[in-house]
């Protein structure tokens, strides 16, 4: 017994010794690359999927080497790294930092789309998620957000390689945000509330003209100027949703004035068609 003891006291010490050693051999790996290799374990990881051991790394060469082509690089591919590994909030920051300090840099344009392909991952399913949900509570601020950035991308560098993707992004959350509003002017009319009914599907048409809800938004308008006898708006309203759309649901005379509009106009809404 007294030899196990003494076996295990001397052991004991050289093993943690060891570990110690091994785990300052990992630490200094990033403190004693070139930049050049630190660069490539980054990006090798970034290739593997394996996001944070890349923004790791990524890190430690921005902050050993703070200039030279490789930091530039780095920057970009950091803010990529978290993006992918689901840090959006890590990875605008890094964008933003790298736009506000390389504005002339020859791959600018790649962080400005990266930026709003952030904002637009973060509203992912944008039309699914407004079921049986009190629309007017729905913050759309990273749509809104994204579509701006894309914008942005656009307007700077309209022959840039992503300004296409950009344009079709764009499209997509365009006609999001025109039915985020119309479920909200839905929301407000199966309510009663009239006015709001009718401001928010006027917002829409001035703000989001020309989308698939603009038939959808002047039935709203025309219903809501009626029920608030404002007969002169609701014949005005009616007759461009009759000009423009004449096959529109609500011009077949078959529906109630007030309320079931919204049985077959807003479908989307499944709360109360199960009522």
């Amino acid at each position: 017994m007294r030899a196990r003891s003494l076996l295990l006291r001397i052991l004991v010490p050289a093993l943690v010794l060891l570990l110690t050693a091994c785990g300052a051999s990992r630490i200094d790996a990033t403190e004693t690359l070139p930049v050049d290799e630190l660069y490539a374990e980054a990006k090798q990881s970034l290739q593997a999927s394996n996001y944070e051991r890349s923004a790791r790394y990524y890190k430690r060469l921005i902050a050993r080497f703070p200039f030279g082509r490789y930091t530039e690089q780095s920057e970009l591919e950091l803010a990529f790294a978290q993006y992918k590994g689901n840090s959006p909030e890590e990875a605008l920051s890094t964008i933003n930092r790298f736009i506000r300090t390389y504005p002339t840099h020859p791959h600018i344009d790649y962080a400005y789309f990266l930026r709003g392909l952030v904002n637009f991952n973060r509203e992912f399913g944008l039309l699914e998620r407004y079921i049986a949900q009190d629309e007017t509570r729905r913050d759309l601020a990273n749509a809104r957000q994204s579509f701006q950035d894309f914008g942005e991308l656009i307007q700077r560098f309209p022959n840039s390689r992503y300004a296409d993707d950009a344009r079709q992004r764009m499209l997509h959350l365009r006609n999001g945000l025109a039915q985020a509003e119309l479920n909200v002017a839905a929301y407000y009319l199966r309510r009663e509330a009239y006015v709001g009914a009718q401001l928010r599907a006027k917002f829409l048409l001035e703000t989001y003209p020309q989308t698939p809800q603009t038939g959808d938004a002047l039935a709203i308008m025309t219903e809501s100027y009626r029920q608030l006898g404002e007969e002169k708006l609701a014949d005005d309203a009616l007759a461009v949703l009759r000009l423009n759309f004449p096959q529109h649901p609500y011009l077949d005379g078959g529906w109630p004035a007030k309320r079931s509009l919204f049985w077959q106009l807003v479908p989307f809404i499944g709360e109360d068609r199960a009522g």
